[in-house]
């Protein structure tokens, strides 16, 4: 029970400072919607070539721009603790009774709020353009969404506890990320890539999230990916949590 009650201590308190300056959440969804906007028109021709996958070109496109949110609004957020840490806020954590994995679990569970958040306004702003909405579908891949935000936000603030310093974290985060972006299809299709090309994407979790959230959108539920891209990422997000919590530990030794 303290655990509990520790984790929604640390979530109310980092939700309140995201939402009394959101200039971050803000830039974060920016990005998203410029290419919502104007790389998604492009691929209005695309969608009609040999090897693109079911569905339309917006219920294609879409569901691999949100999991690009997902991957940078949870990548970076290391720095705030980096700024945290500077300031002893983290220091003066460490040294009450207060649970290694809420201090680690809370501010994930913001991180997942803020982008779930940003995920949805994509959505609506996507249904113009001609996206198709199955609330089955969608409600089960923002679920997978919410993974990926408990898989990748460990990993960053893992990092920031290791590294101490947003010069050392930044180009460590932008060389991991940029690798799992690139290999998960978001822009264009892996079905297009060489069979080489497609081969080394799938041992990328996110390249099975982005095929599983782009069944989903299409109702496709007996794709085998939805079954593959929960459990790797269930599976992620577990280990990835367990090892922030012993950073957060051993940052309290």
């Amino acid at each position: 029970m303290r655990t509990i009650r520790d984790t929604w201590l640390i979530f109310d308190r980092s939700l309140t400072l995201s939402l009394r300056n959101p200039v971050w959440v803000i830039m974060g969804i920016g990005q998203p919607i410029l290419y919502l906007l104007l790389f998604g028109p492009l691929l209005t021709n695309i969608a009609r070539m040999p090897g693109f996958p079911p569905g339309g070109a917006f219920n294609v496109f879409v569901p691999g721009i949100l999991v690009m949110t997902a991957l940078f609004s949870s990548a970076f957020v290391g720095f705030g603790l980096c700024d945290e840490m500077r300031e002893g806020v983290v220091e003066r954590m460490t040294v009450t009774p207060m649970s290694r994995l809420a201090m680690l679990v809370g501010r994930s569970l913001r991180d997942v709020v803020l982008l779930l958040g940003q995920g949805l306004i994509l959505v609506v702003l996507a249904i113009p353009f001609g996206l198709e909405i199955n609330l089955g579908g969608v409600t089960v891949a923002f679920a997978m969404l919410a993974l990926i935000g408990l898989m990748m936000s460990p990993v960053s603030y893992t990092l920031a506890l290791v590294l101490k310093s947003e010069d050392s974290l930044a180009p460590v985060v932008n060389g991991l990320a940029l690798p799992l972006l690139l290999l998960s299809g978001v822009m264009l299709p892996m079905s297009f890539a060489p069979d080489w090309l497609q081969t080394i994407a799938k041992l990328n979790p996110l390249y099975h999230a982005v095929a599983a959230i782009r069944a989903l959108f299409n109702a496709s539920y007996g794709d085998s990916e939805i079954v593959i891209g929960v459990v790797v990422l269930v599976v992620l997000a577990a280990v990835t949590i367990a090892l922030g919590a012993r950073s957060f530990s051993r940052a309290a030794a």
